[in-house]
């Protein structure tokens, strides 16, 4: 891939990622950014996508550098932040007196981020990279045995497929310990990475997804869709969100798969139309490179801005342990203010971050 070409592929990525952390972080504010694509209905599965996008088939041949490379970007800095997060949450909870997350422990440090990574709930959205890094390392393996078994995409689209959307009943009818827990959420999201590969290797530069006919398909199918959304009240239950963390699907079969799929086409044909206006936006490009960071900091900020919120207003800080981690301060007026500050603030702590471990630690 020549320069200007890997230039132009890394751009478009980055546009991507973002509008994917953006999704994030607005489903955490409780808004759409997406109209009939509610909140959590497929912008994790957008980010296994990319994973898959992105990944190369010469590390089927080179197991070491894939795992070794996936746990420098993945593991070391949840770990570090994982360090910071335990520093953070005993200095809340001595000015709150609400410890923000599981009992201090080497196994809630250690062993519970790879279960369910709310062992702190302000740096709970990174429970996101373990998950990540355990599929990858799933996804690696099965895809050299599917090689050497058949090597056709078809065969093995038809495969992940069918993990993907078995795991939503297998869900329902097994017990969910914390380890068929993590089993659930791999067979998941796997199906999402291999599709990201598939797109990139035989629909991106082959197939036009993008015409009329295919966005009227997606705009009936999603409408359909809507028909079994129950978000318009809790008590009716999730509707065509889902709680992937906690497999918790509601009681939807394939809906989840449907939406997400739908989800993630709709997010491509975002990128194509707005990729031309945003390619040259420093910061755009900023907020795809931070992700990492800003799922990592997200809440925290949110946590700080409402604690100025209370300065201001005389509210006492110890007022805020009454509500869960994601409850902001009078959400009707403050929300969008909320979200504008916290991917700005997010994101330039991201760059600083990287600017630190380029100028310092460039070798680590």
């Amino acid at each position: 891939m020549q320069t200007e070409e890997k230039k132009e592929f890394s751009n478009k990525v980055n546009v991507l990622k973002a509008f994917a952390i953006l999704l994030v972080v607005s489903g955490h504010l409780e808004f759409s950014l997406f109209g009939m694509f509610t909140p959590y209905s497929f912008q994790l599965a957008l980010f296994f996508f990319i994973s898959g996008y992105l990944f190369k088939e010469k590390y089927l041949n080179d197991i070491a550098a894939f795992v070794q490379r996936r746990t420098k970007s993945l593991l070391l800095p949840y770990f570090l932040y994982n360090a910071f997060y335990l520093g953070v949450t005993v200095l809340i909870a001595k000015l709150t007196g609400k410890f923000w997350g599981m009992p201090v422990s080497l196994k809630n440090f250690f062993i519970t981020p790879f279960l369910n990574g709310h062992q702190f709930d302000l740096s709970c959205p990174l429970w996101f990279v373990t998950q990540l890094f355990m599929t990858m390392m799933v996804f690696l393996f099965l895809f050299r045995v599917l090689k050497k078994i058949k090597d056709n995409s078809l065969f093995h689209l038809i495969f992940f497929t069918i993990l993907g959307v078995t795991a939503i009943p297998l869900s329902k009818i097994i017990h969910l310990d914390a380890f068929t827990l993590v089993a659930v959420r791999i067979m998941f999201s796997i199906f999402f990475v291999y599709l990201g590969y598939y797109y990139r290797n035989f629909v991106e530069d082959k197939i036009d997804i993008f015409t009329y006919k295919w966005f009227w398909t997606i705009i009936v199918i999603q409408s359909v869709l809507w028909l079994f959304n129950r978000d318009f009240d809790p008590e009716h239950g999730i509707g065509l969100s889902y709680v992937l963390v906690w497999a918790r699907f509601d009681q939807q079969l394939v809906v989840p798969v449907i939406t997400a799929v739908t989800g993630i086409w709709a997010s491509l044909w975002v990128l194509k139309i707005t990729y031309p206006y945003l390619k040259d936006s420093k910061f755009v490009r900023l907020m795809g490179e931070n992700t990492y960071h800003i799922m990592a900091n997200h809440l925290l900020v949110m946590y700080i801005i409402t604690a100025i919120f209370f300065y201001f207003n005389g509210i006492p800080i110890s007022e805020r342990a009454k509500h869960d981690v994601y409850w902001i301060y009078n959400p009707v007026q403050t929300t969008y203010l909320y979200f504008v500050l916290t991917m700005f603030i997010c994101t330039y702590i991201g760059a600083g971050l990287r600017w630190i471990k380029n100028r310092f630690f460039k070798n680590i």
